[in-house]
């Protein structure tokens, strides 16, 4: 299956993602819309990820000083396996370094601590709860890779 990454430009795209989002945190896991879809979505970076051209994966990016925060990540059902997840964060990664930000930190669900792991992150802090899903701090220095 072709796919690709890309920076969202548009409204139409700004919509599929958030599609995806509430596919995913609200009607899969529970998530309250209200908590998902935020007052940081204005200002984030948003990417989606299609596969056949249909968009099945999205993720976003905040700026919080020198490092990029990655969330919102969601892949749909139809996606999960084919390494989109990947490539989503590497392209987070990637526009975070055009910033010039010294790393990308992201609190993950701990369900999906090997994933971020396997891409290099490494986890602080202790473990907490977001909306009664288990999470933790991780981090990926960007300046030595």
């Amino acid at each position: 299956m072709d796919s690709q990454v890309t920076t969202i430009t548009t409204d139409e795209g700004r919509r599929a993602a958030f599609d995806i989002r509430l596919r995913v945190f609200v009607a899969e896991q529970g998530v309250p819309e209200e908590i998902e879809l935020d007052e940081h979505d204005a200002t984030a970076a948003h990417f989606l990820a299609e596969a056949g051209g249909r968009p099945v994966g999205t993720a976003r990016m905040l700026r919080r000083g020198g490092v990029g925060v990655l969330g919102r990540l969601a892949v749909l059902p139809e996606g999960r396996g084919s390494g989109l997840g990947a490539a989503l964060v590497r392209a987070v990664e990637e526009h975070a370094r055009r910033e010039g930000l010294a790393a990308v930190e992201l609190h993950a669900q701990t369900s999906a601590r090997g994933f971020y792991e396997r891409l290099g992150y490494a986890a602080f802090g202790e473990e907490d709860e977001e909306a009664g899903i288990p999470h933790v701090w991780m981090r990926k220095d960007l300046a030595s890779r």
